[in-house]
């Protein structure tokens, strides 16, 4: 008799899987959400249709937490106050540029780039556009 149930067993049916549900959509982190509005910028207002991601991404690090905050996350053209912080803070101690005629070339060439007309820049879109007219996107990266 034991040999008659190891038969039924074997020849029972399998069941059929259940079919498998699609995942929902992944909500994009609010630094996607951010990436997304630089790369635009980029495209629309600097009219950079390929841009160097990874010098964005560095930009977007090296701006720090202040990209979540309203009153940080954008650099103010005209307040001259900002732009010495800027070139303080970013051109001398990140990028390692020293030469205050280099870095207030750099800085008007990113607003010009972006527009005067565009009241508040992103800082990481400000910060690439200095890096690249510096020509030191490398040491951004890197």
């Amino acid at each position: 008799m034991a040999k008659a149930t190891k038969a039924k067993k074997a020849a029972a049916p399998k069941k059929a899987a259940a079919p498998k549900l699609a995942k929902p959509a992944k909500t994009p982190s609010p630094k996607e959400v951010l990436m997304e509005k630089y790369i635009a910028d980029l495209k629309e207002k600097v009219g950079e249709t390929r841009s160097d991601m990874a010098l964005l991404e560095a930009a977007v690090k090296a701006s720090g937490p202040t990209i979540y905050k309203s009153d940080t996350a954008t650099i103010a053209a005209s307040d001259k106050e900002e732009l010495a912080r800027v070139k303080k803070g970013f051109i001398a101690k990140k990028l390692g540029v020293t030469d205050e005629a280099k870095a207030d070339a750099a800085i008007a060439d990113a607003v010009a780039k972006y527009g005067k007309s565009v009241r508040a820049k992103h800082r990481p879109v400000m910060y690439y556009l200095i890096a690249k007219a510096l020509k030191k996107g490398s040491v951004l990266k890197g």
